[in-house]
């Protein structure tokens, strides 16, 4: 359908070599997004666009540090410079420190916003102008379950995913009028590497995400396509400033 063709559209997914970063990342090229793929690692990212390549995509990888606004720049001059426009930003980009919340060092602390958070602010920031002179343009957020509920393991994650509705919101309203859509996705627990380390880090983690999800299971990365192409593509030009879980129900459950 022409409402979630994406031919002609220009991508940035941070942090999008892995998980579900790459999971959009693939759904976006399928569709016909041009995709770059911007993040630390050389070598996944290299690897990454390799796949995208074998999709029939265009594809390319760019070396960013996002908790830098002069990075977050270059990045976007990179977008323009290798495909001509940016019409798409998905802010995937994060980590996580998991403890108790007293046992947190106040740099562990900063370390988590900054790169949760404030990358995401960033990439915004340098993106706007690039898809005002588009005509418009789709922000993508991805929050989290902890966007919506406490863990007594991950306080600062919470706080910037928390966060992360929050400037969805604002964006999304402040840019409207430039015929940005910004909206967030939040995933319920899917199977990454970042939620194999969780399950090993705490105990009955596995089976408490059984036991609430309706669906019976953990998420894949696959599951999080539809949404990303939704989000991007004509189909959701009136959807602007929502947070959508993709959780298998487990938000929904008292």
């Amino acid at each position: 359908m022409r409402l979630f063709d994406l031919a002609e559209r220009v991508a940035i997914v941070t942090g999008g070599n892995g998980g579900i970063g790459l999971g959009m990342a693939r759904a976006l090229a399928e569709a016909g997004a041009a995709v770059m793929i911007a993040g630390r690692d050389a070598a996944k990212g290299a690897k990454a666009v390799k796949e995208l390549r074998a999709l029939g995509a265009k594809a390319a990888f760019f070396a960013v540090d996002l908790t830098e606004g002069g990075s977050c720049r270059a990045m976007m001059h990179a977008a323009l410079r290798e495909f001509g426009r940016l019409d798409i930003l998905v802010n995937n980009a994060g980590t996580n420190i998991r403890k108790r919340p007293e046992e947190y060092a106040l740099d562990e602390w900063r370390a988590l916003l900054e790169t949760n958070l404030t990358s995401a602010f960033a990439c915004c920031q340098a993106a706007y102008p690039e898809m005002v002179r588009a005509g418009g343009g789709k922000v993508i957020n991805i929050g989290s379950m902890m966007s919506l509920f406490g863990a007594s393991f991950a306080a600062p994650y919470a706080a910037s995913k928390g966060g992360m509705v929050q400037l969805t919101k604002a964006l999304a309203t402040a840019w409207a009028k430039d015929n940005i859509q910004v909206n967030a996705v939040l995933p319920g627990w899917i199977d990454t590497e970042l939620t194999r380390r969780a399950r090993k880090e705490i105990d009955g983690l596995h089976e408490r995400v059984l036991a609430r999800t309706p669906a019976g299971r953990w998420g894949t990365a696959a599951e999080l396509a539809g949404i990303a192409v939704f989000l991007a593509s004509p189909a959701s030009d009136f959807i602007t400033g929502t947070a959508i879980p993709v959780d298998g129900g487990y938000a929904i459950q008292g």
